[in-house]
């Protein structure tokens, strides 16, 4: 038996994303190629919002 909504469903399209930021796993935070922290680049926050991961306000009640 075949779910109902299996006959509509289809795969989310993938969007391709390019950030002027990576990030930075030994000081664990997003960084420009150049090697400064993302967050000091007014640019980058405008264009991107913010440069922060918003997993831990989802998880904890107190961040």
């Amino acid at each position: 038996m075949r779910l109902f909504a299996l006959n509509y469903a289809r795969p989310a399209e993938q969007l391709e994303v390019s950030a002027a930021y990576t990030y930075d796993s030994d000081r664990q935070l997003n960084v420009l190629a150049d090697g400064r922290a993302a967050v000091h680049d007014y640019g980058v926050l405008r264009e991107a919002g913010a440069t922060t991961s918003t997993a831990g306000s989802k998880t904890h009640f107190d961040d």
